[in-house]
């Protein structure tokens, strides 16, 4: 970052205000930087910072301070945006993370980034984050850690307010980002799911009997309100509706996942060799069409699941995955119906089935931004469903 450059500074420090609130603090100065990095996780940023003090994201809201990491905009080196680390949603208990687009005349609005947050100790906080939640690209970056303290808390001797502000490092350090490659994922726990943990507010979106023409649709709206989704795919539309594996690839890019639920939508819960073919194609369907990429998960057609069928799935690699929220939106029920009955049932750990595919969907498409925006005000987050088991994905 260019610190010379008052009017990128000024619009870094006033971003850095606009997140903390509340009195003043008796200590003058900013809290301390004692270590702090960036790292890429296959399709995630991780952000280490560690204080010298012990720290809480409430408190520093009080007093007025805040940290947040600032990020260069390729080339030119002035700061693009900024991810500050905020205080607990309402009875909630882990911090948040907001994130602000930042120009020359000034900090945009903040909007809270899908996050994993821990703690190993009062002084460290770990932040686990897609930098396409907030628009940013996989190539390199440079970043600093920026901690603040605001007026009255730190009176400046200076317009550029040094001595209100530590940076770190002290010049912006190097993060080269590269565009991962999702290879698979790995089938772990119970081989049969209806449901995720409940002690997290997550929730899972899924959809079936994609592609389909409007399948590009309902990721336009997952691509706008920033959140990630799991579809079940049909393995002989794939080559039909697929765009020539553009849709599947999307999903990919988006940190969307991609499930198996078989060829041609028999009823398979008889196992046998029929069932086994009917994954096997679809899985390899798949895997042409994202150029590698192989699902752990399957999702029976119409539900119809047998514990003979969930065994071989699971020795084929898979989880087989049911869900607990049907608003029966393929009997088109209305898109109000479909919206209160999503809404209406939602809770920690639910697994929620729609369909992009097999017959007009305009009554789901029209329900979902209606579904996310009152659950994400709900302060509920939206994850695939191998993050809302915690299955590990395999990178290349």
């Amino acid at each position: 970052m260019r610190v010379g450059h008052l009017i990128t500074l000024g619009a870094v420090l006033a971003a850095t205000a606009a997140a903390a609130a509340g009195a003043a603090t008796l200590q003058h100065v900013p809290l301390a930087i004692q270590t702090a990095s960036l790292t890429q996780s296959g399709q995630d940023l991780v952000w280490t910072v560690r204080l010298d003090h012990s720290f809480s994201p409430t408190a520093m809201q009080r007093e007025r301070r805040s940290l947040c990491l600032l990020i260069e905009r390729a080339g030119n080196g002035t700061v693009s945006g900024q991810v500050c680390i905020a205080p607990p949603a309402r009875r909630q208990r882990t911090p948040l993370l907001r994130y602000m687009h930042i120009t020359a005349a000034g900090p945009g609005p903040a909007h809270v980034v899908p996050a994993t947050i821990a703690r190993s100790s009062t002084r460290e906080l770990t932040a686990t984050f897609l930098p396409t939640s907030f628009g940013l690209a996989y190539r390199p970056l440079r970043w600093q850690v920026i901690s603040t303290l605001a007026p009255p808390g730190c009176t400046p001797s200076r317009p550029d307010r040094v001595g209100c502000y530590i940076l770190f490092p002290a010049r912006p350090a190097l993060a080269r980002l590269h565009t991962p490659r999702l290879l698979g994922c790995t089938a772990s726990g119970a081989s049969f799911v209806t449901d995720g943990p409940t002690n997290r507010r997550e929730i899972a979106l899924t959809f079936d009997d994609g592609p389909w023409p409007d399948t590009g649709q309902f990721l336009d709206v997952l691509e706008h309100y920033r959140v990630p989704a799991t579809f079940f795919e049909i393995g002989d539309q794939i080559a039909t509706y697929g765009e020539g594996g553009a849709i599947e690839r999307r999903m990919l890019a988006d940190a969307d996942m991609i499930g198996d639920h078989t060829w041609s939508h028999p009823d398979v819960a008889g196992d046998g060799s029929f069932a086994r073919q009917q994954i096997e194609m679809t899985a390899a369907a798949i895997r042409g069409a994202t150029g590698g990429f192989t699902p752990c998960l399957f999702r029976a057609p119409y539900g119809a699941v047998s514990s003979a069928l969930i065994g071989e799935a699971r020795s084929m690699g898979f989880t087989t995955i049911q869900w607990d929220i049907d608003p029966r939106d393929w009997a088109l029920p209305g898109s109000d119906a479909i919206y209160q009955n999503v809404v209406g049932n939602a809770h920690p750990g639910a697994i929620i089935i729609q369909h992009d595919g097999g017959g007009n969907r305009s009554e789901t498409l029209a329900a979902l931004p209606r579904e996310i925006a009152t659950l994400v005000s709900r302060g509920y987050q939206f994850v695939t469903i191998t993050d809302l088991l915690g299955q590990q994905l395999i990178y290349r």
